[in-house]
């Protein structure tokens, strides 16, 4: 059984998963957490497969060893696409993953026409055809990968607000394809894409926009049913592989959010 003070611990690239800490963070409000971002990595939506897959799971070991987590949260589509069994496999707690919602957003779709927008890593990964075969035969399924979503998702954790007009650049690479126009459903198939999602919503206001970081956070609950957590919360703590000037700008935007304590791996 776990320690009362024993995290969970969230990983990815970027701050990202942080639209999965936050559902998480309802769900169970005294958890321990610790959230892990490798800044040095950072992005890993440009990567070959086998740069991240080298890369997750040696960073995850370390941080295992660090925090002693309960549970890990891969809280990056990119790396779980590409990296989840490798990770279960090295590591002896549970891991959760994050994959693209694409049953979700089958199910809640009229027009059988459904966007999944992604970092260009994730949307290649055969492991997306498999969850459209499964979940969206019927449908329509057409990607888009955006490395600039990313980076101003980060950015605006950093203190700079979204430019309205470079959103709707990144989305128009899925409403202009074939097809594009009939998309009633998107998936935020990255974990930094529900940062900008209020964005997102006035440049796109027919679309319903669906993500992961609920369902995930349904899991967490699951894997730690029955498991101790303190009685009230305790500050959350934030690791970066590079701690510079950006890391600490983002640190400082998020001691709102309960994050006391500012650490390099």
């Amino acid at each position: 059984m776990a320690e009362p003070a024993q995290p969970v611990l969230f990983f990815d690239s970027g701050v990202g998963g942080l639209s999965v800490v936050a559902p998480t963070r309802v769900m169970l409000p005294t958890a321990p957490i610790v959230y892990a971002a490798d800044s040095a990595g950072f992005p890993y939506g440009i990567k070959t497969e086998g740069e991240i897959a080298a890369r997750v799971p040696a960073l995850l070991g370390r941080l295992v060893e660090r925090y002693r987590p309960r549970l890990v949260v891969i809280a990056c589509n990119t790396a779980s696409t590409i990296a989840l069994p490798v990770v279960r496999a090295a590591l002896d707690v549970p891991v959760v993953g994050t994959v693209p919602a694409i049953r979700v957003a089958a199910a809640a779709s009229k027009t059988r026409v459904i966007g999944v927008l992604g970092t260009e890593a994730t949307v290649r990964q055969p492991y997306v055809d498999d969850l459209a075969a499964r979940f969206a035969a019927d449908c329509t399924v057409l990607r888009h990968g955006s490395a600039a979503l990313v980076e101003l998702a980060e950015a605006a954790l950093a203190g700079t607000p979204p430019d309205h007009d470079a959103v709707a650049a990144e989305l128009a690479g899925l409403f202009d394809q074939p097809g594009g126009g009939a998309i009633d459903v998107l998936v935020n198939a990255c974990t930094h894409f529900p940062l900008l999602e209020d964005v997102m919503r006035r440049v796109a206001p027919h679309v319903a926009f669906v993500d992961g970081g609920p369902g995930i956070a349904r899991r967490i609950v699951s894997l730690t049913a029955g498991q101790a957590f303190p009685a009230t919360p305790v500050p959350g703590r934030l690791v970066f592989t590079r701690l510079g000037t950006r890391e600490r700008q983002i640190a400082g935007g998020l001691e709102a959010q309960g994050f006391g304590v500012v650490e390099a791996l």
